[in-house]
């Protein structure tokens, strides 16, 4: 009997062992698992901000796209106001040449009348427009008062005479129309 003990004793032993050694497998996977699952909250942490950077990033570049989209788009508006201001001069000298002309049927006149048309044809492709005058109501942002009159056949601060056209482009006023109001 003493063997059998003894067997049975080496058995719980080793089952003792085994059972220490399963708790201690068990506790050194559940600290691997948590360990794992600390690795996994510290990667999708990193995974969120990199997002967020790419994110930023993406809207940062939108930003810049529409921004210089419309400065490139200012600076040619620009440019085209700043010629065509250099070139009124020359349109209203045409017109002037036009206007005081004394034979129309002269080739000479013909050939002024053709260029002036070109002139405008130019202007209006660029979209210049010629602002209305005569016979509109005043108004600051597109006439400049030279001169007054007092007319009582005219209604108030209606324009009577357009001593030089004015033009915009789009919005923009490149030139005021300079003007004569009635009061």
């Amino acid at each position: 009997m003493d063997d059998e003990v003894k067997k049975e004793l080496e058995q719980e032993q080793i089952i003792s062992e085994e059972n220490s050694e399963a708790q201690e497998t068990a506790a050194e996977v559940e600290q691997d698992e948590n360990e794992l699952e600390l690795k996994l909250k510290e990667a999708e942490e990193k995974a969120k901000e990199s997002f967020d950077k790419y994110l930023r990033q993406v809207a940062e570049f939108d930003n810049y796209r529409k921004r210089t989209t419309a400065e490139k788009a200012a600076i040619y508006s620009n440019g085209v106001r700043d010629t065509v201001e250099k070139l009124l001069p020359v349109v209203d000298n045409f017109e002037r040449a036009v206007n005081s002309a004394a034979d129309t049927e002269d080739p000479l006149y013909t050939g002024v009348l053709m260029i002036l048309k070109q002139l405008r044809d130019v202007l209006t492709e660029l979209g210049v427009e010629e602002i209305p005058a005569e016979g509109e109501p005043f108004d600051p942002n597109y006439h400049n008062a030279v001169m007054h009159i007092d007319d009582e056949t005219c209604d108030d601060n209606v324009i009577v005479e357009v001593f030089q056209k004015g033009y915009k482009l789009g919005d923009k006023v490149i030139r005021h129309s300079m003007v004569k109001v009635a009061n």
